[in-house]
């Protein structure tokens, strides 16, 4: 992958309030502690379990790292 799954997911921010993709781009952005440089499903996925926060939900994410996979794997 030539990009960190925290700057693929970016471009989700600013959606709606009501896009649970928005939501969790913009708390990741928020986060200063997010592993901003990490491309590993289990690294990111490990941190995101921990934060337990219903912005950064692990649902919300499993969906974003598939949609970035498949991005990037073009």
């Amino acid at each position: 992958m030539d990009r960190s799954f925290y700057h693929f997911a970016l471009r989700y921010r600013g959606g709606s309030k009501d896009d649970k993709k928005a939501l969790f781009a913009e708390k990741m952005f928020r986060d200063p502690s997010f592993p901003k440089n990490e491309e590993e499903f289990d690294t990111l996925s490990r941190y995101v379990e921990d934060q337990a926060d219903d912005d950064l939900g692990s649902i919300t994410f499993d969906e974003l790292y598939a949609i970035y996979e498949d991005v990037c794997s073009r």
